[in-house]
């Protein structure tokens, strides 16, 4: 099977929903999944770059951010029960940090300035999604996590700074 079809050569692609259909690769749906999966691609690169104990809860919120476009699309495995594991993660950090009183610049150890990047990324896909929301049909499920995300992402940022020794530099 050749990767490429030619079919997308005059700026339309084929996404399912219900049925697959065209649409112009600058559609709402074809920019929320492309800030997704930029995402996605960022948190591999933190996933490559972090001690192996860190490792899989990336991978599931890989895997979980796969979910997210096929709710998009047509059909999802994503739950409440996903959000429900990120908060785990958030609070499990945050219990072994000081807590965080003021604003901090993005930043620190190589890990944590990665994480941060995969925060704003995050943010951005979720505006996309929300965008994308006021015309498509969006499980609400979807905007939840994306939101999650980004808090998991600066909490893990803090963490790996201060796992590394590197203070975090205030605002």
């Amino acid at each position: 099977m050749k990767i490429y079809t030619r079919t997308g050569d005059k700026g339309s692609t084929q996404i399912y929903a219900d049925k697959a259909i065209r649409v112009d690769k600058d559609d709402l749906v074809v920019q929320s999944y492309g800030d997704i999966d930029e995402l996605n691609s960022h948190i591999g690169l933190l996933a490559a770059s972090v001690p192996k104990q860190h490792r899989t809860p990336l991978h599931t919120i890989q895997r979980n951010l796969f979910q997210a476009g096929f709710a998009i699309s047509a059909s999802s495995a994503l739950t409440q029960s996903d959000i429900e594991s990120l908060e785990s993660l958030i609070d499990e950090l945050t219990n072994q940090m000081p807590p965080n009183t003021s604003f901090v610049l993005p930043g620190g150890s190589e890990d944590a300035a990665q994480a941060h990047v995969c925060r704003a990324v995050c943010r951005r896909a979720e505006r996309a999604v929300i965008s994308l929301a006021k015309h498509y049909d969006v499980p609400e499920v979807v905007h939840a996590y994306l939101n999650r995300l980004s808090d998991f992402l600066f909490t893990f940022a803090r963490f790996l700074n201060i796992e590394a020794g590197v203070d975090e530099v205030a605002v």
